[in-house]
């Protein structure tokens, strides 16, 4: 496959940048340049051109040239006179346009397939979800729907007049992030999966870069930039799907490990006598806390892998198990408190190795978190150790099951935000 699809670079990035027969060196410092000037003008606009120069320490003719090309590439675009109080002239302000600019985040679970797509101001322009059993498809079919998806996605940013600066997929569990290879997928049923180069043969423009990226990670990072507990610089993520995973926020920092394989927490063992997992292992804490464990103790008729079921969607069930709940079935009580108790349990295992201020509950477990956080809390005041635990609460995640779709998307801003360059120029630069 081409590498450079799947690690979200292109052989030709240096040419986008300037003209060609500039030396290489000074294309990488301008492209490091435009970075710092569109980065300060994302984070602090609408700011002027003097403050940008003031801040960066880049000279004024240097920040209006740079500022010109982010104007030419649709990525910077002056709001009018700022009045800051002082006599004489007012300066004319800027601020992040990138609406013309889209990042589209894909995310591939059990029983759904979701894409989020925005502008690089983070603005959502495409949200969609569709019901789909990876479950019990082979790898080929659900590859086949993810890239019906992606493509439909595509299409709708070009109706918008967006052009996609890039595109990264969310699959829960292992990931060779180089190659855009899924590692292994328990709960989906993937081993060695190209994703990245099965897209790229799926009709995608091959100028639109591709990244595969481990869900949970991805969903740490949305909540990270932009979730309820947003600039946390210690959390854990954990996903709340039929499988559980794990982002860790250390230091601000996504904590990836050796191999990029940090985050697996689902599979800690915390029942040697416990269920069998599709990891092949047995007693691993999704077993307990996953979505499919719950649905088996709630309602063990609609448990997954019962017979041949049509596709349900999360919320679905879960609305289910809310209905049995008002109709006074005790089962679900019952199942919620038993899962709230070993959530607190493998949480007391998260605090003591991470020391995070807070854990971020998605997915499901947000949607029930009024329940399920007593009975974890106690859980975790019981086994964790003592300050550390006292000091970490337990937070709801308020992006849904979207979180890791719009992570996903989000990489793609930051990659742009890194290499303006790597945006086509949209309008002529001015001359001289």
């Amino acid at each position: 496959m081409d590498r450079s699809r799947a690690d979200g670079r292109t052989g030709d990035s240096l040419s986008r940048g300037l003209s060609a027969g500039v030396p290489a060196d000074q294309a990488t410092v301008r492209r490091s340049n435009l970075a710092l000037v569109l980065r300060h003008v994302s984070a602090s606009g609408p700011c002027s051109r003097s403050a940008v120069a003031l801040a960066t320490g880049l000279n004024k003719t240097t920040v209006t040239s740079l500022v010109s090309e982010l104007q030419a590439r649709g990525l910077v675009m002056e709001t009018g006179p700022q009045h800051a109080g002082s006599v004489g002239r007012p300066s004319v302000a800027l601020a992040l346009d990138g609406s013309r600019v889209g990042a589209l985040g894909v995310e591939v679970n059990v029983d759904y397939i979701a894409a989020i797509a925005t502008d690089l101001a983070g603005r959502v322009l495409v949200d969609r979800r569709v019901g789909f059993d990876a479950m019990g498809s082979s790898p080929e079919r659900s590859l086949d729907e993810l890239a019906l998806v992606v493509e439909k996605t595509l299409a709708d940013l070009d109706r918008l007049g967006v052009t996609p600066a890039g595109v990264t997929v969310a699959i829960p569990g292992l990931i060779d992030t180089i190659t855009g290879t899924v590692v292994v997928a328990p709960n989906l049923g993937w081993h060695g999966v190209a994703v990245a180069e099965r897209l790229s043969q799926a009709g995608i423009r091959p100028d639109i870069p591709i990244v595969v990226d481990n869900d949970a990670n991805l969903a740490a990072l949305a909540e990270y930039t932009s979730g309820s507990e947003a600039g946390t610089s210690d959390l854990v993520y954990l996903t709340g799907e039929v499988g559980v995973g794990g982002g860790v926020i250390s230091g601000g920092r996504l904590l990836g490990g050796a191999d990029g394989f940090a985050g697996e927490v689902g599979h800690i063992l915390v029942d040697p006598a416990g269920e069998p997992c599709r990891c092949g292992r047995v007693g691993c804490w999704e077993t307990k806390v996953g979505l499919a464990a719950l649905v088996r103790m709630a309602t063990p008729d609609r448990a997954y892998g019962m017979g041949r079921q049509v596709v349900r969607d999360p919320e679905e069930r879960l609305a289910e198990i809310e209905q049995r709940r008002a109709e006074g079935d005790p089962r679900v009580d019952a199942a919620i408190v038993e899962v709230g108790r070993w959530l607190g349990l493998g949480a007391s295992v998260l605090v003591n190795l991470f020391n995070p201020r807070v854990i971020v509950l998605g997915g499901y477990f947000a949607r029930l978190a009024d329940r399920l956080i007593p009975a974890a809390r106690q859980e975790l005041a019981r086994l964790g150790m003592t300050g550390a635990a006292e000091r970490c609460r337990f937070v709801a995640s308020d992006l849904g099951f979207g979180a890791a779709a719009r992570g996903a998307a989000g990489v793609v801003v930051e990659r742009a935000l890194s290499d303006p360059t790597a945006i086509s120029i949209r309008h002529p630069l001015p001359s001289g």
